[in-house]
């Protein structure tokens, strides 16, 4: 089976943890500091706070923000669950605005009319590793004074308008998961140039612990978790983030290659091209057509995986989730994200995807829309 994405670990990056298993330190040690720094470096950020994973982060980060019991989170339905989940166990409501049909990230147009007294939080979602117009973003959220938390679990190593992402926003997500970009295993961070957050941010993944130095003492002045990543996991992350940049280079390659190879397809919709730099390619959305004499996507996808080729579907949206019916939110709420979902395959795309495997994903999905089309015209 060829998987929609999978990890790359090459030697360097066993040495690195194998030397941390040496050492003195399991977690919470120096390669915690090593990896933070290393991590705000390279967004061009002043501060990194790193993650047990993508979802704690994103919990701390409303946390400190000051998300709250009746306030409101604006953000995309086009998303894994996590983006609003973390908002509900803060007793937050999230409200779902629709995205832009062409590239699936959040509208800000759309966003904006949705804004209310109640609403202190703006996360939009980088979907497929695509930054969402983060300079749009930002200016609604001075003007209407929200936290602008990005979710960028897709996008490190992306850029804005020559500048990367981690460095716009007022807190940015991240996720470390074998299929993102870099992985530490499991793990996440939150870069901000803000220093009152990032103090907000370290006492939440320790149990809201905040020190007084020099002696034992501690205080807990607020409610916060252990979300702490290892020692063991920061040193693959920091062996991991010397080749960001080569991983997003190769992604961006075979994103190249799929949109030569599967242009004018009259079934496909692809996603748009990107500048270099302009995504991260965490995912290669493409979309079947609904169409009355075309293919239909739960068919090409069930094609696509008895042949060989794993592919997934990202997103249900998240208010079809039936913890989301029961309270109380609507089937049909964001109907270009709901389109979206019904059309969308992701097809294979990570840095160690071959050549011969990716003709392999073209030819298997080029077999699956003749057959569906032929099947439609006889029928």
């Amino acid at each position: 089976m060829i998987p929609y994405g999978r990890q790359t670990i090459d030697e360097d990056d066993i040495r690195a943890v194998v030397e941390t298993l040496h050492s003195d330190w399991l977690t919470q040690g120096p390669k915690v500091a090593e990896f933070e720094k290393a991590l705000a470096s390279y967004c061009g950020s002043s501060h990194a706070v790193v993650f047990a994973n993508g979802t704690v982060a994103l919990h701390a980060a409303y946390c400190a923000a000051g998300l709250k019991d009746g306030d409101e989170i604006l953000t995309t339905p086009l998303t894994f669950a996590a983006t609003a989940n973390a908002a509900l166990w803060l007793g937050a409501k999230p409200v779902f605005a629709d995205v832009d049909p062409l590239t699936g990230n959040l509208d800000v147009h759309r966003a904006e009319t949705l804004i209310t007294q109640k609403t202190r939080v703006l996360a939009p979602v980088d979907y497929a590793g695509r930054p969402v117009e983060l300079d749009s973003f930002l200016t609604l959220a001075r003007q209407k004074k929200l936290v602008l938390v990005e979710d960028a679990c897709h996008a490190l190593g992306a850029s804005f308008k020559g500048k990367k992402v981690g460095a716009w926003a007022d807190m940015t997500v991240f996720s470390f998961h074998p299929v993102k970009s870099i992985t530490t295993g499991e793990g996440g961070a939150v870069l901000t140039n803000n220093a009152s957050l990032a103090e907000k941010l370290s006492s939440f993944r320790t149990h809201g612990v905040t020190r007084r130095h020099p002696d034992w003492r501690y205080d807990i002045g607020e409610l916060g978790y252990n979300g702490r990543l290892t020692d063991m996991q920061c040193a693959l992350g920091t062996s991991q983030l010397k080749k960001l940049d080569s991983f997003v280079a190769r992604r961006s390659e075979i994103a190249d290659r799929y949109q030569r190879d599967l242009a004018g397809i009259e079934e496909l919709a692809l996603p748009p091209s990107a500048q270099a730099g302009g995504s991260a390619w965490h995912l290669f959305p493409i979309r079947v057509r609904t169409r009355a004499q075309g293919p239909d996507r739960s068919q090409v996808f069930a094609s696509l995986r008895a042949n060989g080729i794993g592919v997934q579907v990202h997103y249900i949206p998240v208010h079809r989730h039936p913890l989301y019916r029961k309270l109380g939110y609507p089937e049909n709420l964001c109907p270009n994200a709901e389109r979206f979902y019904e059309e969308e395959i992701s097809l294979p795309i990570y840095p160690t995807l071959s050549e011969q495997d990716q003709k392999t994903v073209v030819r298997e999905l080029k077999k699956a829309l003749a057959q569906r089309t032929c099947e439609a015209k006889t029928s």
